[in-house]
């Protein structure tokens, strides 16, 4: 397996700016011009947001296209990375977030929040730990000289069980937390969003035939992705934009939450590669897949199941907004600790 990586776009290592960018775009075109936004929150069939679809679909379908399932076979050479990540994925983030959820917003947030809105708060923190990350952990594991072949295994396993298992645990989890669970909506927006793109990109992969013509068509359509997240930031941000211009410590009170989620699955999952000897060029990868979020599916969810203007998607973009600067410091701190791992 190869240790090499590509080099990083300067839009992409400027995400930040221009995530920060489309939150200001968006209150500001929800201030200007309402009906737009009202317009675009409107366009729905059967609870899926249609613009929203498409954005979503342009974010995840590039990735999907990478997702070479062939490629599975090849973790028997070094288990424990994909051990470790789909044990903290599975078994433990989903249920430590709507932990830290709980805990914050039930009851040392609750002074300051109303019930109402902390439960739409907890759902998109839920829908957040429950989706771990896909198409940017390529984007983490390049700047970690993460091997390339071994991230691709864990993503595509983690999208193989994500497809079966994303559901039932937030059904499970929002139940807990006494939330109602529009099942077929849920379904809906997982069979949309993880299912039918799966499908797309192993028949887009099957249709150009070699590696060569993959990799080339996947960078065409790359930017695709970022300007899909973007537009759908801007979007949500123009129609949040009341709530975050009159009430802008929520964005703080959300951001707490996230910020521990973060940075104590990183330890968890980094110290554990590292007790276990595993490489670094794994260790760091299989760390940053359980830390960052498929922040695309946890978004298209929180508007499927509660609506463009709520509190749960909300939260989903705060995940958005704390993610990138948290998972470049993440990085920073990796590439620190690099030589006190097994390097091959």
């Amino acid at each position: 397996m190869s240790d090499t990586a590509t080099p990083m776009g300067r839009f992409e290592r400027l995400l930040t700016l221009w995530v920060a960018v489309a939150m200001v775009a968006g209150i500001a075109i929800g201030t200007v011009a309402p009906g737009l936004v009202d317009a675009i929150a409107a366009a729905e069939v059967a609870s899926i947001n249609l613009v929203v679809a498409v954005l979503i679909w342009a974010m995840v379908y590039p990735m999907m296209v990478s997702v070479d399932f062939g490629a599975v076979a090849g973790v028997a050479r070094q288990p424990k990375g994909l051990l470790i990540a789909l044990v903290v994925n599975w078994l433990i983030k989903p249920f430590s977030m709507a932990f830290l959820a709980v805990l914050f917003f039930d009851h040392i947030f609750a002074p300051w929040i109303a019930p109402e809105d902390a439960a739409q708060y907890i759902a998109g923190l839920i829908l957040l730990g429950a989706a771990p990350c896909t198409a940017m952990v390529f984007v983490w594991s390049q700047l970690t000289r993460g091997d390339a072949t071994y991230t691709l295994v864990q993503v595509s396993v983690n999208d193989l069980i994500m497809v079966v298992a994303f559901a039932p645990i937030v059904a499970l989890l929002l139940g807990v937390t006494e939330i109602v669970v529009p099942w077929n909506t849920l379904v809906l927006a997982t069979v949309l969003y993880v299912v039918l793109p799966l499908l797309a990109g192993l028949l887009t992969r099957r249709a150009l035939g070699s590696d060569a013509a993959i990799a080339a068509f996947a960078a065409r359509i790359k930017p695709l992705s970022m300007i899909g997240l973007i537009t759908t930031v801007a979007i949500l941000f123009g129609l949040q934009g009341d709530t975050i211009l009159s009430r802008p410590g929520i964005i703080a009170l959300i951001a707490v939450p996230i910020l521990i989620q973060s940075y104590g699955i990183f330890a968890l999952a980094y110290g554990a590669a590292f007790l276990m000897k595993v490489p670094h060029r794994i260790a760091a990868p299989c760390a940053m897949i359980g830390t960052s979020n498929f922040f695309e599916l946890a978004v298209a969810v929180a508007i499927s199941l509660f609506g463009l203007s709520s509190g749960a998607a909300l939260a989903t973009v705060v995940g958005v907004l704390v993610e990138v600067p948290v998972m470049l410091s993440l990085v920073a701190f990796a590439n620190r600790t690099r030589s006190r791992f097994h390097l091959t």
